[in-house]
């Protein structure tokens, strides 16, 4: 089983929870190492004093925030760590919310909350079926590894889910960020059409269906290398969309996704059609058998009865 990464309670109103926080998300990518090209020399980073050059021990090293002009205020890890809160390893839930209020910005990381006390199940499972019915999501706070967090925890079928936030200030404008975003667009027949775009392509979320074909293609590259052969690239950058053939390639593209729509319908009522005639053909042929057997067996009495009665 997993090793939790922090362990506490969560409490809402008079109750407490006692819960371990685990990861639920792991990245997959390949990984580099750095190296002096055309040599097999390995790059590494030391922590050098600029003043002396002198590589320096890790447990000597103080933070230090910059006042400008050449002036730091030290400070030591112990001091940060006297005035961190919820020293009581506390998820102190100040709020219920609709989950639909959520914007997902504010989302940063998924971790999964499990039952830390086998005698708390209950609450655990109180808690979590709760947020479910309501469709609600407990907002909290709580510090991990030094650093204090805002969250959201919600359910997901039969585990918690903490979701750890950005905080309000965090969050970029876009108007302050971004210059020349467009005003409302106006073109009433390019608007309906692109939203008929959107319907066709319309589906279900099937998050199995998205695979990371970039790592594929860089493990592809690497034993490509690994083998000496010569690697070619074929794929172009696609160019932006005149305002002049905008329309032409809004019209061609809600063709090609309806079409692409009515032969995946197609290709699911054949399939259906193919598995109802296959039960069909088995239940039938099933009766034929049993049929065959039963006259069988009357026949088998018959010829017995017959050699009796001679």
């Amino acid at each position: 089983m997993a090793r939790s990464i922090w362990s506490g309670y969560i409490n809402f109103g008079l109750v407490s929870v006692p819960v371990g926080l685990y990861s639920a998300t792991e990245e997959h990518e390949v990984d580099f190492h750095q190296f002096q090209r055309g040599t097999s020399d390995r790059i590494r980073y030391k922590r050098v004093n600029e003043r002396t050059g002198r590589e320096v021990d890790y447990e000597k090293i103080v933070k230090g925030h910059d006042l400008g002009d050449g002036k730091y205020v030290i400070v030591e890890p112990e001091e940060l760590d006297n005035i961190a809160p919820g020293k009581s390893r506390s998820l102190e839930i100040s709020t219920f919310v609709d989950l639909d209020e959520i914007d997902p910005i504010y989302y940063q990381k998924s971790y999964y909350l499990g039952p830390k006390d086998a005698d708390n199940k209950g609450s655990y499972a109180l808690l979590r079926d709760a947020l479910k019915k309501t469709n609600r999501a407990g907002i909290a706070k709580f510090v991990m590894r030094g650093k204090e967090y805002l969250a959201t925890i919600r359910a997901q079928d039969k585990v918690l889910v903490l979701e750890t936030m950005y905080f309000a200030d965090e969050i970029r404008n876009p108007a302050e960020e971004l210059d020349d975003l467009p005003a409302r667009s106006s073109a009433g027949k390019q608007l309906s059409m692109a939203a008929d775009l959107i319907e066709a392509m319309s589906g279900e979320w099937k998050p199995s269906a998205y695979t990371d074909t970039y790592t594929e293609r860089v493990k592809d590259l690497v034993e490509t290398k690994r083998k000496g052969k010569e690697v070619v690239f074929t794929e172009e950058e696609p160019e932006a969309t005149t305002p002049t053939d905008l329309v032409s390639a809004l019209r061609a593209s809600v063709e090609a996704a309806r079409s692409r729509r009515t032969s995946g319908a197609t290709k699911k009522t054949t399939k259906k059609t193919s598995a109802k005639k296959s039960t069909a053909e088995k239940t039938t042929a099933k009766k034929t058998t049993a049929k065959k057997s039963t006259a069988k067996k009357s026949t088998a009495k018959k010829t017995s009865s017959r050699k009796k009665a001679a």
